[in-house]
């Protein structure tokens, strides 16, 4: 009968979430509230059962990061979380999917509960009843694409005591497209500044990133990506765009940064318009190229002045992204810039035999530092979702980026020493 009454009141919660209401967990070893459902440490998810803990194995007062998924459709979600304990000191860091970063390095004493709440876009490969994205193997296990909705909890003490999830259909969603510079990195020591910048902004806005490694703006078109992103679009809306990195070596007839890469990028912003959604064009990171002069050689040819020139024929915004990174890295100088890339010894990662050394791919603090400077890009270019920067966002300088010894990161448990597609 008990048994019964539990299936009975989960069937009941589903409903009600798919009405619009909420979905509520509590973490605690009280009695659950009124409305929740309890979670200990053996509520491991299933695909039956719709929510609990996810990709490894964990214990309630353990003091390591944890996974918990909910299975959820395509959409927006408005995630509230109580942080800390009342009986334990902790620092929580919230990160969703793919590694989003929401809130870092949230500390509260021993008895202080603090609530925090964002806004995470959820989404799986169905673009229709017979059409699906063409993601790639790598992807087959990406948090960003499956049928469940997965928050991260890490930190040096991460508590939660209650989560409660709720679909919202009346927020400013923020489309990325790109290549591996902007993607949703699964693994350490990997990140883009596509999965930072959803940390600076509050509840009125949601970042759905959906770049991917090695993509060109005509194959991300090809893969449905952009078709993908569509059905979600909402008059109100953004899209971003950032490529080159990869368009550059295509060849070949009609292959070109004025020729198809225009074509190609025309397509998202006729399509973005159609809409009533605001395309923005992001001209692509610069890669560490130091000259023996210290200055950063210009590797992506004509690719960002085709974009310039597109954003002033279609009278829409630009943020010369490639201009400030090539700013940013000089500031850093040739020997400090490799500590916001790929740059570790050998043995650094399990299995990791060799060093690595990758100039274009950035880790967390390097990710870090570049989503401020696509903020400030937004700031420049007065968007309006810069009014929905949270209160404790600081202007940033890219000609004085922070040190890194001010950037504290838990390292998510999964890692890879593969390096992302693209170059």
């Amino acid at each position: 009968m008990k048994f019964k009454l539990v299936v009975f009141a989960l069937l009941v919660s589903t409903f009600n979430f798919a009405q619009g209401q909420q979905l509520k967990y509590d973490f605690t070893t009280e009695k659950a509230k009124k409305g929740f459902i309890k979670i200990d440490s053996q509520s491991r998810y299933t695909s039956e059962k719709g929510y609990g803990y996810d990709l490894q194995p964990t214990s309630l007062g353990e003091h390591k990061p944890f996974y918990f998924s909910v299975k959820v459709g395509d959409g927006n979600y408005k995630v509230t979380v109580k942080l800390g304990s009342k009986t334990q000191a902790g620092v929580t860091t919230v990160r969703g999917e793919s590694r989003r970063l929401f809130f870092e390095n949230i500390a509260t004493k021993k008895g202080e509960v603090v609530e925090k709440t964002f806004i995470i876009n959820k989404r799986d490969t169905k673009i229709s009843e017979n059409e699906y994205v063409k993601i790639k193997p790598r992807e087959k296990n990406k948090l960003n694409w499956d049928d469940k909705l997965t928050l991260e909890f890490n930190g040096d003490a991460p508590w939660v005591e209650e989560l409660t999830i709720q679909k919202v259909n009346n927020v400013t969603t923020i489309f990325l497209c790109g290549n591996s510079t902007v993607v949703d990195q699964d693994n350490e020591p990997w990140a883009s500044w596509g999965q930072m910048i959803p940390r600076f902004f509050d509840e009125h806005i949601c970042i759905a990133n959906y770049a991917e490694s090695g993509e060109s703006a005509n194959t991300f078109i090809s893969a449905g990506r952009l078709k993908k992103a569509l059905t979600q679009m909402k008059a109100g809306d953004y899209i971003f765009m950032e490529f080159g990195h990869n368009d550059q070596k295509q060849k070949g007839p009609g292959k070109g940064p004025y020729l198809s890469f225009l074509t190609s990028l025309r397509t998202f912003v006729s399509e973005a318009k159609a809409r009533g959604a605001h395309p923005v064009l992001v001209t692509p990171t610069q890669r560490r190229s130091f000259g023996e002069n210290g200055k950063i050689m210009d590797t992506h040819g004509e690719y960002p002045n085709a974009m310039k020139q597109l954003a002033r024929e279609e009278n829409i915004p630009l943020i010369d992204l490639n201009a400030m990174t090539r700013t940013l890295y000089e500031a850093w100088g040739v020997e400090l810039s490799t500590k916001a890339f790929v740059h570790y010894p050998a043995n650094t990662f399990p299995g990791q035999t060799q060093a690595l050394a990758d100039n274009t791919h950035f880790n967390p603090y390097g990710a870090y530092e570049i989503s401020k400077c696509v903020i400030e890009g937004m700031k420049a270019n007065k968007l309006g979702i810069v009014k929905f920067l949270r209160k404790d966002y600081k202007p940033f300088n890219p000609q004085k980026p922070e040190a890194i010894s001010s950037f504290h990161w838990n390292q998510s448990p999964f890692t890879e020493i593969e390096k992302p597609d693209g170059n």
